[in-house]
């Protein structure tokens, strides 16, 4: 009976190590936001959640704030992983950018370093998964592109693939907004309508965000007692400046499973104030999804950027 024991114990260590080195690896190492204490009363800062609520909606700071880095120079960072099944990486891309303006106002990328490794491109050297593409749609062409004051988040495009990129333009920069043509998701971004408000609890605390910002933070996560299926925006965190109210940091977990589609994604967005304007200082995601008629994809990133000057 204690060989029974002394083996059922090993087999379920040897099970437990396996399900731990299949983890997917998390570039983000970098710590940000220490969370002070946690806020029992909001009413006593002279707030309410639907404050919160009304700056989430309104917000259009955190999407200009990604077009406000076209106008500056800066250094940016980029590590890219890709995996396979079993979550064990099969493709690195680094890049360190540093980006620069030439006499005639034009934006001049310089590559401090470049390496790719692994299975990343298909035979026509387009990136295999969508995801790179929306990386390079989302970062390596706002790198090219100088500053102009137009730009929306509404949808400008008609084709499939441009319409999209618009959906996710929404979910990552209005997030709480609803996003029209996903099928079996489109009626659940809209966390903060009244048939959607029931799943979720809505959490409050004070922290310090870069050491010296002191923030609240904002927590919209899904309640226990709801079911999976009932909600597919599972947590959206916001990080608001004490002082301004601005939105300085976002967290959104998007978790959906049914028969046709598997979805896990999660995407932190970071901003910090230079020259009195709020730039993207850094960005992660890890994702995992399956949908029908599109290859399976699962990958993550990190992108730090860093000594903006004009």
């Amino acid at each position: 009976m204690k060989k029974t024991i002394v083996l059922s114990f090993s087999l379920l260590f040897f099970a437990l190590s396996l399900k731990a080195q299949n983890k997917p690896f998390n570039p983000d190492t970098i710590r940000t936001i220490v969370i002070d204490t946690p806020i029992v009363n909001i009413h006593a800062h002279h707030l309410n959640a639907q404050d919160f609520i009304n700056a989430v909606l309104a917000d259009t700071g955190f999407y200009q704030a990604f077009r406000n880095m076209k106008k500056y120079s800066f250094i940016a960072e980029n590590y890219i992983y890709t995996y396979d099944k079993k979550n064990k990486i099969n493709g690195k891309i680094y890049r360190k950018i540093k980006r620069t303006y030439s006499p005639g106002g034009r934006p001049v990328i310089e590559y401090l370093a470049k390496r790719d490794s692994g299975t990343l491109y298909k035979k026509d050297g387009k990136y295999q998964l969508y995801t790179l593409n929306m990386f390079d749609y989302i970062f390596t062409a706002a790198y090219n592109a100088t500053y102009n004051t137009g730009g929306s988040i509404k949808p400008a495009g008609d084709s499939k693939d441009q319409s999209y990129k618009d959906k996710m333009k929404t979910l990552i920069f209005a997030p709480g907004h609803r996003v029209n043509g996903i099928p079996f998701i489109s009626d659940k971004t809209e966390i903060f309508s009244p048939d959607m408000r029931q799943f979720y609890d809505y959490q409050f605390a004070r922290g310090t965000y870069l050491d010296t910002i002191p923030v609240y933070r904002f927590r919209v996560v899904q309640k226990q007692s709801t079911e999976g299926n009932d909600v597919v925006i599972k947590e959206l965190t916001t990080i608001f400046d004490i002082n301004t109210f601005q939105i300085l940091g976002r967290y959104v977990n998007l978790q959906y499973h049914n028969l046709f589609i598997d979805l896990d994604v999660k995407m932190n967005m970071e901003l910090n104030n230079v020259n009195g304007e709020l730039v993207p200082t850094k960005i992660t995601y890890q994702g995992y999804w399956d949908i029908p008629l599109h290859k399976t994809e699962h990958a993550s990133f990190l992108i730090v950027q860093k000594a903006y000057t004009r």
